[in-house]
């Protein structure tokens, strides 16, 4: 049974814990490689390289983070899975890209993402969730599209924006 998630020391090394430190270390190395490759023709400031490789040196810090606790065996239990929430995600997550595949766009695709998700994590105000889903994928959608001029994918309302 689940005590909510402290951390209680338990004899030995965590190897699970172990072995999701290698794995963010190795994510991280990715991000740093992937990064150093991308072409930039920057004369001032930052150049897109700089993002990845924050996110990698975040990682390295869980990484550190996660491996100390596990060689103390101080990771949490681990709770019961329960598959409902997860199949929810999955689910919006294959909603959405069905939505933007056959042309729905953007803005409909995210709205029913967050409604899904925020479902799959308890909350059970549907209508609710999806009228905040819709606003936050507008302004994503609006500062995406015309402040930094990248494209999202555009469906039939995004032409109205």
């Amino acid at each position: 049974m689940s005590d909510g998630g402290t951390a209680r020391p338990r004899p030995g090394v965590d190897r699970a814990g172990i072995v999701i430190a290698l794995g963010l270390i190795a994510l991280a190395v990715v991000l740093i490689v992937d990064a150093r490759n991308i072409q930039a023709n920057v004369v001032y400031g930052m150049g897109p390289q700089v993002m990845p490789i924050m996110i990698a040196v975040g990682l390295i810090v869980l990484a550190i983070g996660n491996g100390i606790n596990a060689l103390r065996g101080a990771t949490p239990e681990p709770e019961d899975m329960q598959f409902g929430p997860v199949l929810m995600v999955l689910g919006g997550l294959a909603a959405m890209i069905a939505i933007i595949g056959l042309g729905g766009g953007f803005i409909p695709a995210m709205t029913i993402l967050f409604a899904a998700t925020a479902t799959a994590f308890g909350r059970r105000a549907i209508l609710t969730d999806l009228i905040l889903g819709f606003v936050i994928a507008t302004v994503i959608y609006l500062v995406f599209n015309k402040l930094l001029t990248l494209g999202l994918p555009a469906g039939p309302l995004e032409q109205f924006l």
